[in-house]
């Protein structure tokens, strides 16, 4: 049995469609069209109900489905298993983050990676939207977040810290700024997510804890776009340490409270490596793992 053509039968099923699939895997739609015929033609069962408007797995199909797939996987973890032990990883990764984290911390470690595993080929989604992994075919994702919930298997790769930040510039027309409750006399310039609109909570170094209120008149779906707005000199803003790290070392912003720890959501939130199982983990993604918990955590 043609393999690729199998290959294209479980990514049709999974993405619902023949040019889905086809967006995924780089081919066109007609190629993939005609490797379901001849795999149909082969098997002498319809596998897809076709309309002029929607494409749903027949009964036979949806069978041949529940047998195949584990047959694939099997297949690509004995090869993975097989790559390893001769010391070779190879492939294709295809890894997302958010905008944010892709482009400040991610990005800048690709070329370290591909020196270390020139045989790995990346894939990168950067994206604010928690994209699901399997329907994406998404082999590693890492995200920022106090917790992973739901069935993923999630590995904790550093700690995460805020700073509360501001422009030399805003701070020296602005009202003071000594403590966190004095944010109440200022515009804040604040993300879109539902923790980080309202609220921001600090912790002293005694471990007390406060919560203030925020408000403001900027609201930002991406820190990209806050770490920007910040150094125009639009307000102060909460943005992670290593989005702002090469900012505060050449003054172009102000850690506003250095005696405190910050966060939207909780003090124990980090930087998490998520992926689909832990029954099969490729040699790619165990080393993309390895190599980021490293750099991350240096």
């Amino acid at each position: 049995m043609d393999l690729h053509a199998l290959d294209l039968f479980v990514a049709v099923a999974r993405s619902g469609g023949f040019a889905a699939a086809a967006r995924e895997r780089d081919l066109a739609p007609s190629s993939v069209s005609r490797a379901i015929a001849t795999l149909e033609a082969r098997l002498g069962l319809r596998l897809f109900q076709r309309t002029t408007r929607l494409m749903s797995l027949t009964e036979a199909g949806s069978q041949y489905l529940a047998r195949v797939e584990p047959l694939l996987d099997e297949l690509g973890r004995a090869a993975s298993e097989a790559a390893s032990r001769d010391g070779r990883v190879s492939g294709t990764l295809r890894l997302t983050a958010s905008l944010a984290m892709g482009v400040d911390l991610i990005a800048p470690l690709l070329p370290r990676f591909h020196a270390q595993w020139p045989g790995v080929a990346v894939d990168c989604v950067f994206t604010d939207t928690n994209l699901d992994l399997i329907g994406e075919r998404i082999d590693l994702a890492i995200r920022l977040a106090p917790a992973i919930e739901g069935d993923l298997i999630a590995t904790r790769l550093m700690k995460t810290r805020y700073r509360i930040v501001a422009s030399p510039d805003y701070l020296a027309r602005g009202p003071a700024l000594a403590r966190p409750d004095d944010l109440a006399a200022h515009r804040c310039l604040r993300l879109s997510l539902r923790n980080f609109r309202t609220r921001w909570l600090f912790a002293d170094k005694t471990g007390a804890e406060t919560s203030v209120s925020i408000d403001g008149d900027f609201v930002f779906s991406t820190p990209l776009a806050i770490r920007q707005a910040a150094l125009a000199g639009l307000g102060p803003a909460m943005l992670v340490d290593w989005q702002v790290r090469t900012d505060l070392a050449s003054g172009r912003l102000i850690d506003v409270f250095p005696d405190w720890e910050a966060t939207a959501t909780t003090f124990d939130s980090g930087a998490w490596a998520v992926y689909p199982s832990r029954a099969w983990l490729p040699a790619k993604v165990r080393a993309a793992i390895d190599f980021f918990r490293a750099e991350l955590a240096a």
